[in-house]
Formats: structure tokens, C-alpha cells, sequence
């Protein structure tokens, strides 16, 4: 299985187009600095990959990697679709802009479909340009991807919807967002990706026991930094995501895991990670957990 890492900054991205905080300004400084949007790449078989989560920065993201770029005819692409693990705006904007595929396909959960397509109406928008094949992503059993080697499923993480999708009509109990894990059966290894984690539930202990390789958010360092940094008065948790540090944070659970690869990603414009020279990456590394660095290739 390999797996490309497009991008590692929660929302807003770093810098953030109206932000002057220190990690910010120092990303307009520097531009080796500057993180897109959360995602990665699964390659579901030779010349075809997944793109999970559609980004404002998919275009981008796509030209930064030579594994995605299209050819050999002029429309051939190897974007075979996108994989959802919730329907918050920056993980799926990029949608609008693959319009100019032929069509699209995309694997989600329920509620995340309900979200996109009677919230924002993005089947009726698309029509004109590409229509969409939508998939449901298996909650009780995996699935193969595509008939090929790599099974996927959605692993339940909590019931946070985006705020666009508040008062939208569902099924009680709709998965919004999950973690996807990924096996590849030629090999048995597994990876799972969680860039969205409100809690810790105990499916993702039994998703993570076997993991290979972990993608984790990281959005916030500790549970003070929103308030501190003075954009709102809710703590990281209050916002739906777990800090890293501290009481309850994330970092002493990923350092037990037998994963050979722990990262963080998702990382807020406000953590002190975004820094590469930050000590808080050598007080991770010290622990075996590493920060994603965008344009990593990682074969499993």
C-alpha cells in the first residue's frame, strides 16, 4: 500500500488568509512554512488513487505530486475518486473543483452524503459539469475499494456535524464523522486516518490495536491554545477536537500504540507544531510520533 500525504493544516490552512498570528506570519515569511489543507492519497491500484478528503487546495495538491498528475492520454487521470470522513467545508470544497472529470466518484457515510447533497445541493450544482456516483462507506464490514487489493471502512468517531448541516434532517444516530481504516490484503498491513477527533471511542482502540501506520489529529497542542490565542472562548475540546498534550490529550495513547508509523496532522494555524523548530516535535519524537510532512511517500 502506498500512501501520499497532500496536506497536514486544519482549517483555513497556514497561513490563514485573515490571520496574523505568529505561525501565520512566520508562513508568509517563509514559504516552506506554509501547510494545505489535511488529506492524503491511497493508491487503490497500479495508476489509481484516492484522494481522502476533497480540499480548497486539491488543485494544488495534485500538482504537487507527480504520482497524480494525468496522462497518458489528455483527460486520463489517476484520481480515481474521493473518500469522505465527514462533510465539513474543508473537506469538501475540492469537490467543486473536480468538476472537469468526466464523472466522480465518491464514498462517504450517510449522513455526510445528506450533508452534501440536500444541504448544499452539490449534486444539482455539479450536474452541469460532472455527475457524481455516490457510495456508501461500510460501517459493520469492509470492503474492497474498487475490486482491488485494499479494503476500507469507516470507524465511528462522534456525531459533530459542520454548521452549515445544524438543522438538517437525518436518520437519528447518522454517522458524521469517522476515521477510515485501510487494509491491503496481499500484505495484511493497515492504516488508519482520524484527522477529526471530538473523543476517543473505544471502536477506534480496536481500529488502532492492529494499524500499521496512524494519522491522527493533531488540530491543537493543548486544550487552552483556542482561548489563548483569542479567536474564541471554547476550549479545543468544546471545539471537537482533543488536544494533544495535557490531562486526556492524545499523545500518551498514540505513543502505546504498536503502529511503526504515529503521526499528527490537521494542525491548527495556532499550534506551536507548525513551527518545524517547535520543541514540542522532539518531545513527540522522544515518544516515536512524528508531525506529517506534506509530499511524504509511505509504503506499507
Amino acid at each position: 500500500m502506498r500512501v501520499l500525504v497532500l496536506g497536514t493544516a486544519a482549517g483555513g490552512g497556514v497561513p490563514q488568509w485573515n490571520c496574523a498570528c505568529p505561525g501565520c506570519a512566520a508562513a508568509r515569511a517563509d514559504r516552506r512554512l506554509r501547510r494545505r489543507h489535511a488529506s492524503i492519497a491511497v493508491e487503490a491500484g497500479p495508476g489509481r488513487w484516492y484522494v481522502v478528503n476533497a480540499t480548497p487546495d486539491i488543485g494544488e495538491q495534485i500538482e504537487a505530486c507527480p504520482q497524480l498528475h494525468p496522462g497518458p492520454g489528455r483527460r486520463d487521470t489517476p484520481v480515481a475518486g474521493v473518500i469522505l470522513t465527514d462533510a465539513e467545508l474543508d473537506h469538501t470544497l475540492g469537490i467543486l473543483r473536480l468538476r472537469e472529470a468526466s464523472g466522480l466518484r465518491i464514498a462517504a457515510t450517510g449522513a455526510v452524503r445528506a450533508a452534501l447533497a440536500d444541504g448544499l445541493r452539490l449534486d444539482a450544482v455539479l450536474a452541469p459539469y460532472a455527475g457524481i456516483s455516490w457510495t456508501e462507506l461500510p460501517e459493520k464490514a469492509p470492503e474492497a475499494l474498487d475490486g482491488g487489493p485494499l479494503e476500507i471502512q469507516a470507524v465511528r468517531m462522534s456525531g459533530k456535524r459542520p454548521r452549515y448541516a445544524a438543522e438538517l434532517e437525518t436518520a437519528a444516530g447518522d454517522a458524521w464523522v469517522v476515521a477510515l481504516r485501510v487494509r491491503d490484503r496481499r500484505t495484511g498491513k493497515v492504516l488508519v486516518y482520524a484527522p477529526c477527533l471530538a473523543a476517543w471511542p473505544a471502536e477506534l482502540d480496536e481500529a488502532l490495536a492492529g494499524a500499521d501506520c496512524v494519522f491522527a489529529d493533531g488540530t491543537f497542542w493543548d486544550d487552552e491554545e483556542p482561548r489563548r490565542a483569542g479567536f474564541t472562548g471554547r476550549t479545543a475540546t468544546e471545539m471537537g477536537h482533543l488536544p494533544i498534550s495535557g490531562p486526556g490529550g492524545t499523545a500518551g495513547r498514540l505513543a502505546v500504540l504498536p503502529a511503526a508509523r504515529r503521526l499528527y496532522t490537521h494542525l491548527n494555524n495556532t499550534n506551536p507544531l507548525v513551527d518545524p523548530d517547535d520543541a514540542g516535535h522532539r518531545r513527540l519524537a522522544a515518544a516515536g510520533i512524528e508531525v506529517a510532512r506534506e509530499g511524504t511517500v509511505i509504503e506499507l
